[in-house]
């Protein structure tokens, strides 16, 4: 008989887990969605060995993390400055996004500059997941084998990014 691992995946989707921010899509170098905003929620699995008491660790350690990333970003209007089709100029009080020949200005205070592409379900999703691959050390200690991140902009629809072990973010 060969050996056997117990392994579990354990989905955390909490209150508080969430945030309400303004974007906009940039679709080409001419076309753009209007600025808007959604009532964003995230969810998180992880899996991981289960040790012989039946758990790994507090697994409630990344509920409060996203619920501190979240909060960085509830109430704020996202910006991309990795964006392709749009640049970001800086004056004292704002930020203006030049795209396609319009300077849309915004508020420094109300702004969240984000390093990602675009603001997208797919990009918002890798940024949460890269903010929890920060902590290399934490990973391997609680043998976390896979993280999938989900960020969802309405009930059924969602973007999301993976983490697996040996992969080459490892």
């Amino acid at each position: 008989m060969g050996f056997m691992t117990n392994t579990a995946t354990i989905t955390i989707q909490k209150s508080g887990m969430s945030f309400a921010a303004g974007h906009f899509t940039i679709f080409s170098s001419s076309e753009r969605e209007a600025l808007h905003g959604h009532s964003y929620e995230i969810a998180l699995e992880l899996t991981f060995q289960v040790k012989k008491n039946g758990l790994n660790f507090d697994y409630r350690i990344y509920k409060h993390k996203l619920i501190e990333l979240c909060k960085s970003l509830d109430q704020r209007f996202l910006l991309p400055t990795h964006a392709i089709h749009m640049t970001l100029e800086t004056t004292e009080d704002y930020y203006i996004a030049h795209f396609n020949g319009e300077k849309i200005p915004f508020l420094k205070k109300d702004v969240m500059l984000l390093p990602i592409s675009n603001t997208t379900l797919e990009e918002l999703s890798r940024w949460f997941l890269d903010q929890l691959l920060l902590d290399k050390q934490e990973l391997a200690q609680y043998d976390i084998q896979r993280l999938t991140l989900k960020v969802f902009s309405g009930e059924a629809q969602s973007g999301a990014s993976q983490w697996i072990r040996g992969d080459n973010h490892s």
